[in-house]
């Protein structure tokens, strides 16, 4: 059988699509092999490493859990608070009473947040309604800034033990980054080509988020160098 390679590296692909045919081409993450065939499993981002085609799921494995902590896009102002996009099924609530620890009137709302503002906050419920709080530091509204999302199972790795990977890109690159469990990133800087290479070395991380020395990685690439 002819070997041949069907997608090309961070390709986004299907379930069910064949990504390459023979049989020296090896499945991993959410790609299987199907007779002579890698094929994906989910929706997903290809990364092709030599003959290695992994397939790694979009926005998955994400639970809300109470005390998490997330950022989302303001939708909609209601008579008690704000609805709030967090990339979940179930609706995200922040209520008046949540949003402050100053009392708040329904008619300055709009001083507070309002529609397509982007907030980081913390989860105090969960259920059939997800209830948000940004009353405590560092929850807060979030300025003008560039938005991404990655796979939320990679957060801990774009965050690093006890922090370290996410000091790294603030210390090398001058830029402020804020990460949300549920896979959304906020990078705001005053260069512009600084934002988008911590864009960049973040979108490195998710991609390749089990390899080893992605430190060093990322230090050398925010610094001038090339991934």
């Amino acid at each position: 059988m002819t070997e041949k390679l069907n997608v090309k590296d961070k390709e986004l692909v299907v379930p069910g699509q064949v990504l390459a045919e023979g049989m020296s081409y090896i499945p991993s993450g959410k790609a299987i092999r199907d007779g002579e065939d890698v094929t994906a499993t989910v929706m997903g981002r290809v990364s092709v490493k030599g003959h290695v085609v992994k397939v790694q799921p979009l926005n998955g494995g994400y639970s809300p859990r109470r005390n998490d902590m997330v950022i989302g896009q303001v939708t909609e102002l209601a008579k008690f608070g704000w609805r709030i996009e967090i990339g979940q099924p179930n609706q995200a609530d922040l209520p008046l009473r949540d949003a402050s620890t100053s009392f708040i009137e329904q008619g300055s709302m709009r001083k507070y947040f309002t529609e397509g503002d982007y907030i980081f906050a913390g989860i105090t419920d969960v259920g059939k309604y997800i209830r948000l709080s940004t009353k405590t530091r560092p929850h807060r509204k979030l300025g003008t800034g560039n938005i991404i999302e990655v796979n939320p199972s990679n957060v801990p790795r774009i965050i690093g033990r006890q922090g370290s990977m996410i000091k790294t890109i603030k210390d090398a690159s001058g830029c402020n980054v804020v990460v949300g469990q549920n896979g959304y990133v906020w990078i705001q800087g005053e260069d512009l080509d600084k934002v988008l290479l911590v864009q960049k070395a973040i979108e490195m991380i998710d991609q390749d988020a089990q390899e080893s020395g992605l430190t060093e990685k990322v230090e050398k690439m925010l610094k001038g160098g090339k991934k």
